[in-house]
């Protein structure tokens, strides 16, 4: 066998997992239009991939309608949206498999297309991004991003309570957990960090008040959850969407040593090598790794993400970097991803030009390994 320690056993929260090799949360946008529902393809893209005791980690899901920035991604406020979550669910169990839905909202990372009424989107300042990164519109054309509209401090409460109904309705949908999206410049994110977060009022300021925000909804999800049942994702030294704090060694430190105490389920990294959420094909170099830099103030179970290969997976875990390894390019281009680097098969290469919109190709076309002998 490859890899033991990847295909070593490990415990996640409440459930047992056969392998420590983890199905990142990938934006696809091929959920069902208008409705924002999951379809019967989002259904079947999941089952490939799902494996007896392996956990997915579904794609990023907006808790409300002013949460997107993307079109064609699945909510999750929705009673139509909760029932195509079900049946992702359903088939995932049916193949033994464990799976967490990703609790979204992009903040400032959006397009007045996307709000209703054509409203601004929010973020906790009125702080735009850079020109040299561009917004998508509903409809798809690439523009500028607009100046968001910073968030009331009245309206703070409502957000968090957004992220706690969209707990509720993963629960119903049958999900085994939730993980809370903390990195890549979104909502989280820019209250995190100081360029993007320019309040004087108890969320803003220093870091303790900065990482309020990041607590209270964390706390608010595990209210419907439990802790053990609750992933967090960070993105320390990242650089995506424009976000990246000028020292994150401070903010980080102090975050993580907070979240520390709850009992999570896990605490979730990408690597700053592959800082970029998606949109381009990145590996920076000589860039630190946050796996090993947190790992020693982080008494939790450690999932991490950004270009890993078979090799270096198992490095990390072997060498007690991290508990697991989250896989995303490569897990969609080979839907049985685990069975290949178990036993050493060839991978396939992926598209990107595939990956965001479309139908089948590119997205549930990949064959496995058993199907590409045959041909």
């Amino acid at each position: 066998m490859h890899y033991p320690s990847l295909f070593s056993p490990l415990k996640i929260g409440p459930y047992q997992l056969k392998h420590r090799l983890v199905m990142a949360p990938l934006t696809r946008m091929r959920a069902e239009k208008p409705s924002l529902a999951p379809r019967l393809l989002n259904v079947e893209y999941y089952a490939q991939r799902a494996t007896p005791g392996g956990l997915i980690i579904a794609e990023a899901s907006p808790v409300m309608a002013t949460g997107f920035g993307n079109p064609g991604v699945p909510g999750i406020y929705s009673e139509h949206q909760i029932r195509g979550w079900r049946e992702v669910v359903d088939a995932v169990h049916a193949r033994g498999g464990v799976i967490f839905l990703q609790l979204w909202h992009v903040g400032r990372v959006s397009h007045s297309s996307f709000q209703p009424g054509g409203m601004l989107p929010v973020a906790p300042s009125a702080v735009p991004i850079s020109t040299e990164f561009k917004a998508m519109t509903s409809d798809g054309k690439v523009v500028p991003y607009e100046t968001p509209r910073a968030l009331e401090t009245a309206e703070i409460p409502g957000v968090i309570d957004a992220y706690r109904q969209g707990a509720r309705n993963a629960l119903q949908a049958g999900f085994d957990g939730v993980e809370i999206h903390g990195a890549n410049g979104y909502l989280i994110e820019q209250f995190l960090q100081s360029h993007t977060n320019l309040r004087t009022d108890r969320y803003g300021g220093g870091i303790e008040n900065r990482v309020r925000f990041l607590m209270e909804v964390t706390q608010a999800v595990i209210e419907v959850w439990g802790a053990d049942r609750v992933g967090v994702r960070l993105s320390p030294y990242g650089i995506a969407n424009g976000s990246g704090e000028a020292d994150p060694m401070p903010l980080y430190t102090h975050a993580i040593k907070s979240l520390n105490p709850l009992g999570l389920a896990y605490l979730h990294f990408i690597e700053p090598r592959s800082s970029g959420a998606g949109r381009a094909e990145v590996n920076h170099q000589n860039v630190p790794s946050a796996m090993v830099l947190y790992r020693p103030i982080w008494s939790g179970k450690l999932i991490t993400a950004g270009g890993f290969t078979g090799e270096t997976a198992e490095a990390a875990i072997a060498a007690g970097h991290a508990d697991a390894i989250a896989f995303g390019r490569i897990f969609i281009s080979n839907p049985d991803l685990p069975h290949r680097l178990q036993h050493g098969f060839p991978l396939t290469p992926y598209n990107r030009a595939t990956f965001y919109g479309g139908e089948e190709t590119g997205y549930t076309d990949y064959p496995v390994h058993d199907e590409m002998e045959q041909a």
